[in-house]
């Protein structure tokens, strides 16, 4: 998998890019946290879930079902708690491509047994083509030394330069078109 930082990197950006106003700081955080919420799946080493199977992990929690069902409950809940909030399909499509990219980070990486994009329907295990990304250690306990060093120079490379690059797109975009 990616690490944490990369995950909400990507999750936080996407909330910049998609709702840029100052005002919608709160939905870049909650997008970070849905770009992270796929780990929750780890839960299941503690209680003996194979790695491959349904809900074992980068299985069931990983996939676009899994995506918009997370972006499905954050908006009505949003639009519930916040009824000023932003633009409801704006939000969803935010929620739901940060809750994405966790799947399409761990597809990146070096490491593991592949992202079932497609599950409960094909639970067959993908990864892309570009595997840039080292993958990290699964436990805060096992993210030390030389590894913890390695996963975060290449994310820093393939996650957060681009993130870093798209933000600072939006900013030279918005500064020359907003009168």
């Amino acid at each position: 998998m990616a690490s944490i930082v990369g995950h909400c990197a990507l999750g936080a950006t996407l909330g910049k890019l998609l709702l840029p106003e100052r005002r919608y700081w709160p939905y870049w955080v909650l997008a970070a946290a849905c770009a992270f919420l796929p780990d929750a799946d780890v839960i299941g080493f503690k209680f003996h879930v194979a790695y491959a199977s349904l809900w074992g992990h980068r299985g069931l929690s990983h996939s676009l079902l899994a995506a918009v069902l997370v972006a499905t409950v954050f908006t009505a809940f949003s639009r519930w708690r916040w009824p000023a909030g932003p633009p409801l399909g704006r939000l969803w499509l935010l929620l739901f491509l940060a809750t994405a990219s966790h799947g399409v980070l761990d597809a990146m990486t070096t490491g593991g047994e592949g992202v079932a994009f497609f599950s409960p329907f094909d639970t067959k295990r993908y990864f892309l083509g570009l595997r840039p990304i080292a993958v990290s250690p699964i436990g805060v306990k096992n993210f030390v030394g030389a590894w913890a060093t390695r996963v975060l120079r290449s994310e820093a490379q393939w996650v957060l330069l681009p993130c870093a690059l798209l933000l600072l797109g939006q900013r030279i975009f918005r500064a020359r078109h907003i009168v």
